[in-house]
């Protein structure tokens, strides 16, 4: 089996770090990469801004090899939940227009669309998801039960946060497409932790982090957007090269969202630059065989906790459903004597109620750097806490 790469990560070493699915961790070779582009611009900032479209050219291209798709379908953001606010709010919603999701949604996209919605009069419809799933097919059979006529937007994510289990994407968005709605993929837990290829996916819209599984620096993020849809995003940020008051056209053959929404005034765009490196870095490591690697350790876990609480998981056992982090049930009542257990050992884990199951979960992520040992010292704090 493939060796953990724990000595190339800039973690601290005496913490059990399974957390991985929340903010990332960069390798030290990308994070020196990412240091070197904020020195070039401080080396001599006007020719480094003058060749920014450049750079950020060979970056999107990289990117968009790695997404398969062309790089004029993507746009860099710092985070997802910036980028999915631009989208958010181009999307012209009116009074009694209907946004499809799950119940299972990350509370920062809960918070934007209620936002959205609460200013024109739209509604964001939370349809319940199974729980546990056996095939894949119920989560869709779920969702579409919850379109009617006034459905515009079907937002769902393609790993979900607080349970960590895969959804069905490309059946999710061929479904939409032939009632002729609008998907839109929060995929922040998606690029590096399953494959992504968003031409075949066919969504509309598509929002991810790099900064997560794909180990770029913090403040790298992407926003997608179908060829067909580029036009009708509005920028958060009017620069130069918005052409909405009829002074400054789209130049022949550049792409409307590259152009519209790449230039926002000064900025340091080093940790978009180095997405590049963070992709180097994985095809030099053989990720692959790292994401089977932590696969199995997610599983395991899973399993083992599962025998010691006798609680059901919410899932198979298969990459249908879990990547490399799962989310696994505990039993109801107060958290706080594991969260002390937790911290006195320095293990970094998320425990949490999961108020939509009516019982605690642990989410634990397994990354490039954590191998068997990270697991055992996981597992000596649950048996202690729930040994009977």
């Amino acid at each position: 089996m493939t060796a953990s790469l724990r000595d190339e990560f800039l973690l601290d070493p005496e913490v059990t770090y399974l957390n991985h699915g929340s903010f990332g961790a960069c390798p030290r070779v990308v994070f020196d990469a990412y240091q070197r582009w904020q020195r070039k611009l401080e080396w001599n900032p006007s020719d480094f801004i003058h060749h920014t479209p450049d750079y950020m050219l060979q970056a999107r291209s990289d990117l968009g090899a790695y997404l398969h798709t062309d790089a004029n379908n993507l746009i860099f953001f710092q985070n997802p939940t910036v980028a999915a606010n631009m989208i958010m709010r181009s999307l012209d919603l009116k009074p009694g227009d209907e946004i499809l999701t799950s119940n299972y949604e990350y509370g920062a996209m809960n918070n934007a669309w209620a936002f959205y919605c609460e200013r024109t009069g739209a509604k964001y419809i939370h349809q319940e998801f199974p729980m546990p799933v056996h095939d894949p097919q119920e989560f869709v059979d779920a969702l579409f039960a919850g379109v009617t006529e006034r459905t515009k937007v079907i937002f769902f994510s393609h790993v979900t946060s607080p349970t960590a289990m895969i959804y069905p994407a490309e059946e999710i968005c061929r479904r939409a497409r032939e009632l002729g709605l609008l998907t839109f993929v929060d995929g922040a837990h998606a690029p590096a932790q399953i494959p992504v290829d968003l031409d075949a996916l066919g969504c509309d819209f598509y929002v991810a982090a790099c900064h997560k599984w794909m180990c770029a620096p913090k403040g790298s993020a992407f926003a997608y957007a179908a060829p067909a849809r580029h036009a009708m995003l509005v920028p958060i940020v009017i620069s130069p090269g918005w052409n909405g008051c009829g002074f400054n056209p789209l130049p022949e053959g550049k792409s409307a969202l590259v152009h519209y929404q790449e230039y926002q005034g000064t900025r340091d765009v080093s940790a978009f630059l180095a997405v590049t490196d963070a992709i180097r870095y994985m095809e030099a490591q053989d990720w692959e065989s790292q994401r089977q690697r932590c696969h199995a350790l997610a599983l395991e876990t899973r399993r083992r906790i599962c025998a010691l609480t006798g609680m059901e998981p919410f899932s198979p056992p298969t990459w249908d459903f879990i990547g490399q982090f799962v989310a696994v049930p505990l039993p109801a009542g107060d958290l706080a004597s594991l969260s002390a257990r937790l911290t006195a050992r320095r293990i970094v884990v998320p425990v949490f109620p999961l108020a939509q199951v009516g019982y605690n979960c642990i989410r634990v992520s397994y990354q490039a750097y954590n191998d068997e040992r990270d697991m055992e010292t996981l597992l000596e704090v649950l048996q202690a806490e729930y040994a009977r």
